[in-house]
């Protein structure tokens, strides 16, 4: 009984919330709607979501691990994987501005998909070509402006809590812009929102910022390396993460086949001299 009074609860502070924001938000957008960064619109979408989870008694979240020094004022391209639609809330709590991309059909939804268009994410309808292209214009065109651009690499939320594997978009992003990937491990979140669930869960959740990595001396050729030490970094550091929160232990996730790479490959240009030193 009691958990069905948290979560009517929850769900009355969340509708209560999106309505007291939206009129900020609007109001945002239109002063910025020709922003690349969309910094202002974002920032009032993160005030939102911090204190939305703030207000509802079900959710404990928490952030650990040092930003970089310069990500208030050069791009990244921000990863994390994906375990429910309460990781938007979790990072949220985040202590810089970026731009998020989200699926379209979220856009659609009422109430939810005006706060997201006036906030100024960035929608994908996967599959769809031209929809692909305008968000990969977008994404260039903000990371272009010193705004980093944040991405859910999996492609969807994990079904158990284990990391799918990393599709290639956002490291082709960072690799052509020659922006660092910086990783984002978070765990706790499925128990706060369960796939294929419709109601709030009481769970305490906690997101862990990693070290950079850069892509410099990097090529468009090397994607799959970006990709498997990105998702080698937040594997290893799921089980402290995990810990932290009172997720059970389980396996490591486990890695892609071609994901060969514990530390940075050496760039190129540095192989080919070195080639000709030997």
């Amino acid at each position: 009984m009691t958990g069905v009074l948290l979560g009517s609860y929850s769900y009355a502070e969340f509708f209560g919330t999106s309505l007291a924001f939206l009129p900020a938000l609007g109001v945002s957008h239109l002063r910025h709607r020709h922003d690349p960064t969309q910094r202002m619109p974002g920032r009032w979408m993160r005030r939102f979501g911090r204190t939305t989870s703030r207000l509802t008694p079900v959710w404990q979240f928490s952030v650990d691990g040092t930003p970089p020094p310069d990500i208030m004022k050069n791009a990244y391209v921000v990863i994390a994987n994906h375990e429910s639609t309460a990781d938007p809330f979790l990072l949220s709590w985040l202590p810089w501005d970026m731009r998020w991309i989200a699926k379209a059909e979220l856009f659609r939804l009422p109430l939810i998909g005006a706060l997201m268009r006036f906030g100024g994410d960035i929608p994908l309808e996967r599959g769809v070509r031209d929809s692909v292209e305008r968000m990969l214009a977008e994404c260039r065109r903000t990371l272009d402006a010193g705004m980093p651009i944040m991405m859910f690499p999996e492609g969807t939320r994990s079904p158990d809590g284990r990391m799918l594997p990393f599709k290639n978009g956002a490291f082709q992003l960072a690799l052509e812009a020659q922006v660092p990937v910086l990783p984002v491990a978070l765990a706790g979140t499925r128990n706060c929102r369960p796939k294929g669930s419709s109601w709030f869960g009481q769970a305490r959740a906690h997101a862990r910022v990693l070290e950079p990595i850069t892509t410099r001396g990097l090529g468009v050729g090397d994607v799959d390396l970006l990709r498997d030490l990105a998702r080698r970094r937040i594997a290893e550091a799921l089980p402290a993460v995990r810990e932290l929160v009172g997720v059970p232990p389980g396996e490591l996730d486990s890695l892609e086949p071609s994901a060969v790479a514990l530390h940075m490959p050496v760039p190129r240009q540095a192989q080919h001299t070195a080639s000709h030193a030997a």
